[in-house]
């Protein structure tokens, strides 16, 4: 398995894999803004495709299996403290997520971790997950950073077994595209630990 930096080719790839990491988020979002000639995939697509956002190839990288994508990690320095969006201008179900990310300014932050379905369970994110240091080295980060839902209990056993321990935590606000009830948890890792 290599690991590849994406680029704009790798959209529909990105899109696909945030649909699964996001697990159901993006898809609204993309719902909304999304133009009436295009799907709400082709329009996360697209926008993986640039590199004018923090969803974007430029923050990708990819696992691959010979020329086919079997995984993605998305990760990107969060802003410094007080460069934070206004929390009154989000919907209140993403409100707790950027909340989140405001108590841990300047990290690296892991936005999503996903695997295709075929790939599960052979080690590909553990393999993404064993990069990172170096990413936040190139970022400039001593902190990563990452959110999962409490009830993911796969995801949590393995950030916990990668040594990231709960910082702190925000009730789900429930809406339909929220597929957890419980909380959301925050947890954290200093480079090199």
């Amino acid at each position: 398995m290599d690991v590849i930096k994406a680029t704009p080719e790798y959209g529909l790839s990105i899109a696909e894999l945030a649909l699964i990491a996001g697990e159901g988020v993006p898809g609204y979002f993309w719902e909304q803004a999304r133009q009436p000639h295009q799907s709400a995939l082709e329009y996360g697509a697209e926008k993986a495709a640039g590199g004018a956002q923090n969803f974007s190839y430029r923050n990708v990288h990819l696992a691959m299996d010979r020329d086919r994508v079997a995984g993605m990690l998305l990760a990107y320095r969060l802003p410094d403290s007080g460069e934070f969006e206004d929390l009154d201008a989000l919907p209140d179900f993403i409100r707790p997520l950027v909340e989140l990310e405001q108590r841990v300014p300047g990290s690296y932050y892991i936005n999503m971790l996903a695997t295709y379905p075929a790939y599960r369970h052979q080690g590909i994110g553990s393999a993404l997950m064993a990069r990172v240091d170096g990413w936040a080295i190139e970022a400039g980060c001593e902190l990563i950073s990452i959110q999962v839902f409490e009830k993911n209990e796969g995801a949590v056993r393995l950030y916990r077994r990668l040594g990231y321990m709960e910082v702190d935590s925000r009730p789900v606000v429930g809406h339909p595209s929220m597929p957890h009830d419980g909380r959301i948890l925050l947890l954290i890792r200093r480079v090199g630990q």
